[in-house]
């Protein structure tokens, strides 16, 4: 007769256990690709450690505030395209014709609400602008001079091209057009990831259990025509579902719009049952099969972090309520 007692309090208390929030958290990359550990010095390793410590520190801050998965992946994002040192806002690499053009995008889980901008040339930060799409705007994408006009209407921060300019992104500039030579365009031949495209993005979940996915870029070095890649694309390289998981990647922008790689992972975990992490490792995988390079973070909403890529390389980290802080460039760390 004693164990009734127990039994019916245990059934009481279970439901109770199914409610318990998911443990907040963010993962954050810098971009993935050849990234030559031989030739990473001391002091550059340190530079982009500190600068995904502080990232990740700074976003996973929004969160124990009580701040949203959105609030936290914008903060992310924004110290990463102040930064120099990734191709994103000051970072950005520059175009054929010797300027930058950007691209940005960001989508909460709750809802589905999205927001993306591409071609702008004039924006401090693209993260802001791709927000703002997404909150004050009944659209999805803006692009080139009519994203920069909403822009204005917002009074968001613009900066002359040149803002962008680093002398390191002007010498990989130089040698993928002497690559290109006598080929009239960088699509005419092979991708090479020493060219150094790369992408900056940041996933959370927020105590509420939402999640949220960012992703800004400058695109590919070289680049001509007004050439987007995946970063704006909602589903190739920006997606967030409560019901599955967020992703932000980064990569050879083609190969990850041609296989919706971001929605696929989730779609994976919503459809086949699969976790987050299994289905990036094995989007990844099939990935490299057909000739496509690059990485994703991941969150689900169980709150669990975690990365896949099939590059030497993907700067990144990871912190959140379970899980320690985690800052890692090279594979096997």
């Amino acid at each position: 007769m004693k164990t009734m007692p127990r039994l019916l309090a245990l059934l009481c208390f279970t439901p109770l256990l199914s409610l318990a929030a998911a443990p907040s958290g963010i993962v954050i990359h810098g971009g993935a690709g050849t990234i030559n550990k031989a030739q990473l010095t001391d002091t550059q390793r340190q530079a982009y450690e500190a600068t995904l410590k502080h990232a990740a520190e700074q976003g996973y801050a929004v969160l124990q505030q009580g701040g949203s998965s959105l609030d936290a992946v914008t903060r992310a994002v924004m110290i990463l395209e102040d930064s120099p040192l990734f191709n994103a806002g000051k970072g950005a690499v520059y175009t054929y014709d010797e300027s930058h053009e950007l691209d940005a995008s960001i989508m909460q889980g709750q809802d589905r609400q999205a927001g993306a901008i591409a071609g702008v040339s004039t924006i401090k930060n693209p993260i802001l602008l791709a927000r703002a799409v997404m909150e004050r705007s009944e659209h999805v994408m803006l692009a080139g001079a009519g994203a920069e006009a909403f822009a204005d209407t917002l009074q968001l921060e613009r900066v002359p091209n040149s803002y962008y300019n680093t002398e390191f992104r002007y010498e990989a500039l130089k040698r993928a057009k002497q690559a290109l030579q006598p080929q009239p365009h960088q699509a005419a031949v092979p991708f090479d990831p020493a060219w150094r495209m790369g992408t900056v993005g940041a996933v959370a979940i927020d105590k509420a259990g939402n999640l949220a996915a960012a992703t800004s870029t400058g695109g590919m070095t070289a680049k001509r025509y007004g050439r987007i890649g995946d970063a704006p694309m909602i589903g190739a390289g920006n997606f967030a579902d409560n019901q599955s998981c967020a992703v932000s990647a980064t990569g050879h922008g083609e190969y990850f719009i041609r296989y919706q790689v971001a929605s696929d992972i989730c779609a994976r975990v919503k459809y086949q049952g699969k976790t987050a992490s299994a289905a990036a490792t094995e989007v990844m995988a099939e990935l490299a099969q057909v000739g496509g390079t690059g990485g994703v973070i991941v969150v689900d909403p169980q709150g669990r972090l975690s990365w896949a890529f099939n590059t030497e390389g993907m700067y990144r980290a990871m912190l959140g309520d379970t899980t320690p802080l985690k800052v890692e460039i090279f594979q096997a760390e």
